[in-house]
């Protein structure tokens, strides 16, 4: 099982990020397990500057933005 964690203070942004990937992943047939991860020092931790992040299986994707949904899938597959 793939392990998500969306870095964020919980913004706009970083609800649509979480919205986004669930639905790639859902579409795809991917399972997963979701973590939204809020703490500023947890977050800094990942070492980003920018929200939103999003971390699969312990590795940094992306951040300061709202990847496509093809995109999130690509990554789940290579990340499985």
């Amino acid at each position: 099982m793939l392990s998500i964690k969306v870095l964020g203070s919980g913004c706009a942004n970083c609800k649509r990020l979480e919205a986004e990937t669930r639905a790639a992943l859902d579409e795809a047939g991917i399972a997963y397990d979701l973590a939204k991860v809020t703490d500023y020092a947890d977050i800094m931790a990942y070492g980003i500057l920018s929200t939103p992040g999003l971390v699969m299986n312990e590795k940094v994707l992306s951040a300061g933005r709202i990847p496509k949904r093809q995109q999130i899938v690509e990554w789940a597959a290579q990340a499985e």
